[in-house]
């Protein structure tokens, strides 16, 4: 029985065997490729290449590698396409199986000890250039890199010696070369940029760090600290950006996690707004924006963005005075800032406050005296200005510039009571009471005109014969040139209060 389960445990075996051979052999059918092949996969390599189709040289490249591991050409022929598709760090291993399989394969030396430098690898780089020299002493290339790495090996000393010294300005000229000598070094890059922004300018470290981190498989604390530069300077769509391609490396890093919370609650709270405003919500963009400050009240430049758009929003729904006081706040911390002005301005024309609104208006042209919005606000100002000093209909009924037509004639008739001539005994009350009258009247027949009230909020006087070239026909005061207290006319007042 013993002899009978031996004999079977043996025909299983075998038959196992077999099987295994049989997969080899279909695996090889599969994996495997002939010279003819492989050939064909380089020769459509090449020829692609050359006309510039990249990713599919390098399908035919990969096809040649799977189909011969051994063969050095196809590695070094793959690191080929690849460094002209820009990726150096993809074509250095190829480089390095094409010289583990031939070492004397002086091209691949010469071709990755020049990855090598670029990469600032200064002593791994001056290897390759001695191992070219030493087969090759008469190759010219292997002996001007090799000037360049002695000349970046210096610089690097010298870099971060000044570094270490806080000699902040000298370590970017001397990073300014290495970075020509080895452009896709990611310390040097860094180390400038920590110089940047130890000098206080952000755009320039961002410019360094944005490549840098794109240069190592994971550098995280390169997104972490772009996403926060572009968070510093207001730009928080950037940040988003950045600290989101640090979560993709790690989902579970705590410090950059926190910091997306962070960059998110406040860039929905400012994209919120703005949409409110575009469909003029204005109340609820101003308690969005009054909310960002508390979200974020340490960064200045979202406080400044915030007051200002607080500013704009407060002008919309003619809350005047406050307005006033939070684009004041708002000028104190960006007094350049043409939108602030304009809406100050705005806000001063509200309140019939117009040597203010003019000075704003002025002030703004100062700073870019070819904006047209800022020009025809000052030449409004200006006119309105003007107008005040001569008669101003809003005032003379005492009513608001965003009056209705309702709140004009009811102005008006408590006016038109209170001066009619017949409540006055004296022959001059009487006549000062005509001349009131009259320009009460006048104020409300041009207040609840359309077109006369536009003129008035465009600065000019309906009335006003100068303005009108000509005139309303009459050369007076009174509307339409009908004056119904001058002598001559058969008019008594029955007024009736329309």
């Amino acid at each position: 029985m013993e002899s009978g389960r031996r004999k079977g445990l043996s025909g299983v075996l075998s038959s196992l065997s077999l099987l295994c051979v049989v997969l080899d052999l279909q695996l090889d059918g599969v994996l495997g490729a002939t010279p003819v092949e492989i050939e064909h996969h380089l020769e459509m390599g090449r020829k692609l290449l050359a006309a510039g189709q990249l990713a599919e040289a390098l399908s035919h490249y990969h096809s040649a590698v799977d189909g011969d591991s051994k063969n050095y050409l196809t590695y070094y022929k793959r690191a080929a396409v690849f460094l002209a598709m820009g990726k150096s760090k993809s074509a250095l291993p190829d480089l390095t199986r094409a010289i583990q399989l031939k070492p004397d394969f002086l091209a691949a030396r010469l071709q990755r000890g020049n990855i090598l430098l670029k990469q600032g690898s200064a002593q791994e780089a001056r290897e390759d250039f001695e191992a070219v020299l030493q087969r090759s002493p008469e190759q010219q290339e292997a002996r001007e890199q090799l000037f360049k790495v002695d000349e970046l090996e210096e610089l690097q000393e010298e870099a971060h010696g000044a570094h270490h010294r806080g000699d902040y300005i000298t370590v970017i000229q001397v990073l300014d070369r290495v970075i020509e000598i080895s452009p896709w070094d990611p310390v040097s890059r860094e180390l400038r940029a920590d110089c940047f922004i130890r000098l206080g300018d952000p755009r320039k470290a961002i410019q360094d760090l944005t490549p840098a981190a794109k240069l190592r498989t994971d550098n995280r604390a390169a997104f972490l600290k772009l996403s926060k530069l572009h968070y510093q300077l207001g730009e928080h769509q950037e940040a988003l950006g950045q600290v989101r391609e640090c979560l993709k490396l790690d989902q579970d890093d705590k410090e950059c996690f926190a910091h997306y919370k962070q960059v998110k609650k406040l860039s929905k709270q400012l994209d919120s707004a703005e949409e409110l405003i575009l469909e003029h919500r204005f109340q609820e963009a101003l308690d969005k924006y009054e909310s960002s400050i508390k979200t974020e009240p340490n960064v200045p430049f979202y406080t400044s963005k915030a007051k200002e758009r607080i500013c704009h929003c407060l002008v919309q729904i003619k809350r005047s005075e406050e307005a006033i006081d939070a684009c004041s706040e708002a000028h104190q911390l960006d007094p350049q800032n043409l939108n602030i002005l304009k809406d100050r301005a705005e806000a001063y024309i509200q309140l019939q406050d117009y040597e203010k609104a003019v000075e704003d208006y002025a002030e703004a042209r100062e700073f870019d005296n070819e904006n047209q919005e800022i020009r025809e606000g000052l030449d409004r100002a200006q006119k309105l200005l003007k107008q005040s000093r001569k008669r101003d209909y809003y005032k003379i009924l005492g009513v608001g510039r965003s009056a209705n037509k309702q709140e004009i004639i009811k102005a008006y008739r408590k006016l038109a009571q209170q001066w009619h001539p017949d409540n006055f005994q004296s022959e001059a009350d009487k006549k000062e009471a005509e001349k009131r009258f009259i320009d009460i009247a006048s104020a409300k027949e041009v207040l609840i005109d359309p077109e006369m009230r536009q003129k008035v909020d465009a600065g000019e006087d309906p009335l006003d014969p100068e303005s009108q070239q000509g005139g309303n026909g009459g050369g007076g005061p009174w509307p339409f040139g009908f004056n119904p207290f001058e002598s001559g006319n058969n008019f008594h007042f029955k007024f009736t209060y329309n």
